[in-house]
C-alpha cells in the first residue's frame, strides 16, 4: 500500500522547507534508511532518510520549490501502483483548507455542498474563472522546469537584493555553479544553483529587492516556453499583480517596488546599453563586476564603464579598481567641481545588514530595560601573562583572548548572566557561546566562539582571528553568526577609554572593554605607575540583576588580574 511522505519538522521553528536536492528520483526503489533528499529548513540544510520501503512513485516539491510542513513531498508504494486517487486527495484537500476560512456553511455540510458553496460566491465573473484557470496551470509546470525563490540565506533573513547575476538568460548552469550574488541583512553571499539546464527567466533585476521566496529565476530545457509560468508565479501570501500583463522575456518582479527605485533602475540599465567601449560589457552592455568592486568605484568617482576586468569573463574585482589609472580626458571627465560654499551631499542607499542592524537594535533598547555596571581592572598581572605566554614559539594571544576565556569560565559560574528572556519563561544555558562583534565596512556582524570555556587561548585566538578574516570578506556563514549567549564589543584597539553598548538580543548582557591605559595607581599607600583597563556591562533587568551582575564582574575580575587561574 502506498505511503505519503509529508514535509518533516526537522527543527522546533520550522514552518516551511525547500527540497534543495533529489537524491531519488520516480522509479528509483527505497530502502528504508535511505536518503531521499536534502532539506533547506530556517537553521539548516539537513538529509531527509526514508522510513518506509518501496519504490519512489511521486514527487510533490520539485528541487528549489518550498512548501509548508506536513504538505506532500512524495509518495512511495509497490511499483506500478495506481496513486492518482492520493495526489487528487491531496490537491482537494488544500482547496478545500482555502475555501473554508471564506465560507460561513456549517461544518456538517458534505464536501460537494461546501464547494459548491464558494464556488457560488464568486461566479458570474468569467475574469475570475479565468484567473482561477491561471493558477491551477501555475502547479503544472512544463517537464524539467524548475523555478527558483528568493532563498533565505540567514536566519533574520526578509528580503534579498540581487548585486550580479553571473548566469544571464540563455546560458547552460550546471549543478553547483554560481547563480547570483545576493545581498542579504548579513552578507553578500554567492547563491549557488542545485538544478542543471538553461537559464530562461530572470525575475529581480540587479539592484532589486523581493522578499524570501519571490520569482528570483527560472531554469529548464533550452528552448521551454515559460512565460506563462513567470506570469502566474505567486509567493505564498502574496497577490499575483501581473495576471493582466502582457507575455515579455523578463517580467517585472512580484515586489511590490515604489516607482521612483523603478525609474532608477531603467536608467541604470539604459546607461549600461550606452556604454559599448568597455571590454567588460556583452553585447547588451552589462558590465560585470563584483559588488565590492562596485562600491570601491563609486566611493573613488571611477566611471566602471572606463575599467577593464582581469577576472573570468573579463569580470571587475577589487584588483582591477586598485590598479585603475584615469587617462587624461576620463580623468577631466570624473572629476566634480563643488563652488565654495554651495551645499552638496550624496544619498546612500540602506543595506540590507544596515536595516536590520537598525531594526534589531531599536528593538533591544526599547523592550529590553538596560542597565550599565562599570568596572576598572589592573592589568600589570595578564600583561606579565601574555608576554609569557608568547614567549612560547609558535604561540601568539591578544589581550582579547584572554578577555573572551574569563567571561567564559565566569559564565559558567553564573549561569543567570548566561541567560535568554522569553514571555513566559526564562532559559538558562549550560552551554557557553561567546559572540564578538566585528566591524565591517557595512554594519556590524557577530561570529560566535562555540564552548568558549572548553576552549585553550591559542584556539580562541585562532577562532576569532579566522572568523574576523570571513567578516571582512563576508565569507561568514549563518551559522558561524547564531547561538551566542553572551557578546563582548572591543574597542581598545582604537583607543576608546570606555563606552556602552545595546544588548545583542536574545542575550541578556554584553560587555564593552575599553584600551589599557597607563595612569596613576595607589598600591600600598604608595602613588606609582600601573596599567588599568575599564569594563562596561550593559544588562538586560528582566534576567539579571544588579547584585548578579556585580558577582558575575567580581569572578571576572579574579580571572583577568590573575589569570593564571585560568589554566587551573
Amino acid at each position: 500500500m502506498a505511503e505519503i511522505i509529508n514535509m518533516p519538522r526537522l527543527s522546533d521553528t520550522m514552518e516551511e522547507g525547500t527540497v534543495a536536492t533529489w537524491l531519488k528520483q520516480v522509479g528509483d526503489k527505497i530502502e528504508e534508511g535511505d536518503i531521499l533528499a536534502e532539506i533547506e529548513t530556517d537553521k539548516a540544510t539537513m538529509e531527509f532518510e526514508s522510513f518506509h520501503e518501496g519504490t519512489l512513485l511521486h514527487i510533490g516539491v520539485q528541487e528549489g520549490e518550498t512548501t509548508k510542513v506536513d504538505e506532500l513531498l512524495a509518495i512511495i508504494g509497490e511499483e506500478g501502483e495506481d496513486i492518482s486517487d492520493l495526489i487528487k486527495g491531496d490537491s482537494t484537500t488544500k482547496k478545500e483548507e482555502d475555501t473554508s476560512e471564506s465560507a460561513d456553511a456549517d461544518e456538517d455540510n458534505s464536501e460537494n455542498e461546501s464547494k459548491k458553496e464558494s464556488e457560488d460566491k464568486f461566479e458570474g465573473k468569467d475574469a475570475e474563472d479565468s484567473s482561477k484557470d491561471d493558477t491551477d496551470k501555475e502547479t503544472e509546470l512544463p517537464e524539467g522546469v524548475t523555478v527558483v525563490t528568493m532563498p533565505r540565506l540567514s536566519d533574520t533573513m526578509e528580503e534579498g537584493t540581487v548585486a550580479t547575476w553571473l548566469k544571464k538568460i540563455g546560458d547552460s548552469v550546471e549543478e553547483g555553479e554560481i547563480l547570483a550574488e545576493i545581498e542579504t541583512d548579513k552578507a553578500t553571499m554567492e547563491f549557488e544553483s542545485f538544478q542543471s539546464g538553461t537559464l530562461l527567466h530572470i525575475g529581480l533585476e540587479e539592484g532589486e529587492t523581493a522578499k524570501v521566496d519571490a520569482l528570483l529565476a527560472i531554469i529548464g530545457p533550452e528552448g521551454t516556453d515559460v512565460s506563462a509560468v513567470a506570469k502566474n508565479f505567486k509567493a505564498e501570501g502574496t497577490s499575483n499583480k501581473q495576471e493582466d500583463q502582457p507575455k515579455s522575456e523578463k517580467s517585472e518582479p512580484k515586489k511590490e517596488d515604489k516607482k521612483e527605485p523603478k525609474k532608477e533602475t531603467v536608467i541604470q540599465s539604459e546607461s549600461r546599453e550606452s556604454s559599448s567601449s568597455s571590454s567588460t560589457s556583452n553585447s547588451s552592455g552589462r558590465v560585470f563586476i563584483s559588488p565590492l568592486a562596485k562600491k570601491m568605484a563609486e566611493e573613488r568617482g571611477i566611471d566602471i564603464s572606463q575599467i577593464t576586468g582581469s577576472a573570468e569573463n573579463g569580470r571587475i574585482v577589487k584588483r582591477d579598481v586598485e590598479n585603475f589609472k584615469p587617462s587624461a580626458t576620463s580623468a577631466a571627465a570624473v572629476g566634480k567641481f563643488v563652488p565654495t560654499g554651495e551645499e552638496d551631499f550624496d544619498e546612500v542607499k540602506h543595506s540590507q545588514m544596515r536595516k536590520v542592524i537598525a531594526k534589531r537594535l531599536a528593538e533591544s533598547k526599547f523592550t529590553a530595560p538596560h542597565y550599565y555596571l562599570n568596572v576598572e581592572f589592573d592589568m600589570e598581572n595578564a600583561m606579565a601573562f601574555r608576554e609569557q605566554y608568547n614567549s612560547i614559539p609558535d604561540i601568539k594571544i591578544s589581550y582579547n583572548d584572554i578577555i573572551v576565556k574569563a567571561c567564559a569560565l565566569a559564565l559558567k559560574k553564573h549561569p543567570q548572566v548566561n541567560s535568554q528572556w522569553f514571555d513566559d519563561k526564562m532559559k538558562l544555558n549550560n552551554h557557553v557561546h561567546i559572540g564578538v562583534a566585528v566591524a565591517v565596512p557595512d554594519g556590524l556582524v557577530v561570529p560566535v566562539v562555540r564552548f568558549a570555556n572548553e576552549q585553550s587561548l591559542p584556539q580562541i585566538g585562532a577562532a576569532v582571528r579566522e572568523y574576523a578574516g570571513k567578516a571582512k570578506n563576508k565569507k561568514l556563514t549563518p551559522q558561524e553568526m547564531e547561538g551566542s549567549t553572551f557578546t563582548i564589543s572591543n574597542l581598545g584597539m582604537f583607543g576608546i577609554e570606555s563606552f556602552t553598548s545595546i544588548i545583542n538580543q536574545p542575550n541578556s548582557a554584553i560587555l564593552s572593554v575599553g584600551a589599557i591605559l597607563e595612569k596613576p595607581v595607589v598600591k600600598n599607600g604608595q602613588v606609582v605607575v600601573g596599567n588599568t583597563m575599564k569594563l562596561t556591562m550593559a544588562c538586560d533587568h528582566r534576567t539579571v540583576d544588579g547584585a548578579t551582575g556585580s558577582e558575575f564582574l567580581l569572578t571576572l575580575k579574579g580571572y583577568i588580574e590573575n589569570p593564571i587561574t585560568m589554566l587551573v
